[in-house]
């Protein structure tokens, strides 16, 4: 199977595939591939904090012109995966000389599959492109092609528990993947000073209390292929238990009113509503805990303040940070160089991560007073 993610998650992915008993993990690009039977499938949809999407590849052939790309795909037996009035979508990814787009691949990808079950039945499935019964992936690289069936429909950063979300929402995917790039375990204070709809703040307690990601999702795709054991999902499900009296505090806070609501309604959304406190005040005011703890912060940037203001605002934060962080360790994500340059403190490590098509510097910034030996 291949787990889909973001550039710069790939290895905390195969971290949490062994954590789950995946064998045979191995890094690929904004992907890991892990080999695991049915209900590790199952697990992985419903468990995994930074997987986008769980592919099950069902073919990989060479093509390198459409006769053979259709052929490839024709030879698949889809009667095993499909019934002729079943709905169908697909998503392509090419990167081939050979192809000219996604878009004519994907059409040649569904002819070759209605005509197959067309053979065979006299009947063929239609195409629903917004809640199929069989989502189909395929990736073309060159001449390499693979076909999967997407375990998961729906992109599994869709938690299920945002009801409401700012202008510049984070996916979740991309919070948890940050604040498990940090080391935290949920043993310590965390807080997100500039919190936005919550996201971060919800993420971490997730992790904090060992609630799986996929406990507010509705429905996944392998629950409607033809070999869904539902008493085998049951099982997965219900592995785990809440971990209680955790004695931590997770706050966060914005200086947007509309965002503390929209945060509010996120956070009794996903039942955190004892777990997560929130505050309407600037980062400025914000002092957390003083135990000490972890810091992780998106920040505005790309086109949502003018240059001056966001200066000034990174300006601010790292005036806040030394004021009032001492004993913590504070990350931000930021597509802005020239603006973290203004937080004027030393970082002691930097990561590169995407926010969507943004590509974003994650630096870590360490908190003490006095100097640091």
């Amino acid at each position: 199977m291949v787990a889909k993610t973001f550039k710069g998650l790939e290895g905390v992915l195969a971290e949490e595939l062994t954590g789950i008993g995946a064998e045979e993990v191995i890094i690929l690009n904004r992907a890991v591939s892990f080999t695991g039977d049915k209900e590790m499938m199952y697990r992985a949809n419903f468990r995994l904090r930074t997987a986008l999407r769980i592919l099950r590849p069902v073919i990989n052939a060479k093509v390198k012109n459409e006769v053979q790309l259709y052929n490839a795909v024709k030879s698949i037996q889809w009667k095993d995966y499909l019934e002729n009035r079943d709905t169908i979508a697909i998503d392509s990814v090419v990167v081939s000389e050979y192809f000219g787009n996604s878009m004519f691949v994907s059409q040649k990808v569904k002819d070759a599959i209605v005509d197959q079950l067309r053979d065979n039945t006299g009947r063929r499935p239609s195409v629903n492109t917004e809640n199929p019964t069989l989502k189909i992936n395929v990736h073309l690289a060159h001449d390499d092609l693979t076909v999967s069936l997407d375990s998961s429909g729906d992109s599994l950063h869709k938690r299920g528990y945002r009801v409401s979300q700012g202008l510049a929402p984070l996916s979740e995917v991309l919070a948890a993947g940050m604040i498990m790039l940090t080391g935290w375990k949920g043993n310590t204070n965390f807080v997100d000073p500039m919190c936005g709809s919550g996201t971060l703040l919800i993420e971490a307690a997730m992790i904090a209390f060992d609630i799986p990601p996929g406990v507010f999702r509705k429905s996944f795709g392998f629950e409607r292929w033809p070999d869904f054991d539902n008493e085998l999902y049951e099982k997965v499900t219900e592995e785990t238990e809440e971990k209680k009296n955790i004695d931590i505090t997770i706050a966060g806070a914005d200086i947007s009113r509309r965002s503390i609501e929209s945060a509010g309604r996120n956070i009794l959304n996903a039942m955190l509503g004892k777990k997560i406190s929130i505050s309407l005040k600037p980062i400025d005011d914000f002092i957390p805990p003083a135990s000490g703890g972890l810091a992780v912060i998106n920040p505005p940037y790309g086109e949502r303040m003018k240059l001056h203001e966001l200066n000034s605002l990174y300006t601010r934060m790292g005036d806040a940070f030394k004021r009032n962080f001492n004993g913590y360790d504070v990350w931000i994500i930021s597509s802005d160089i020239d603006a973290l340059k203004k937080i004027g403190l030393r970082t002691s490590q930097k990561l590169n991560l995407y926010n969507g098509a943004l590509e974003c510097k994650y630096h870590k910034y360490e908190i003490y007073r006095g100097s640091k030996k």
